[in-house]
């Protein structure tokens, strides 16, 4: 793997981690629209991170049907 794609990667990691740790605490002045908006933003870097996993880094597709029928044993 070439050292852009591996420093693409470490940035989409860290910006994943930031979002989920930067969620908004549901307490007294808990806004809503705030939540919304994190979340908007949590799950299209979650998805991008994602994307990205599964095209430099392809599961192979019957070791992870082995994975999922383990799980539902």
């Amino acid at each position: 793997m070439d050292k852009k794609t591996i420093n693409e990667f470490a940035t989409k990691m860290r910006s994943l981690v930031s979002d989920v740790q930067g969620a908004p605490y549901p307490g007294p002045d808990f806004e809503p629209e705030l939540y919304k908006i994190w979340y908007e933003h949590v799950q299209r870097t979650a998805q991008e991170s994602f994307e990205f996993l599964d095209e430099h880094f392809p599961t192979d597709k019957k070791e992870f049907a082995k994975t999922l029928q383990k799980i539902f044993k």
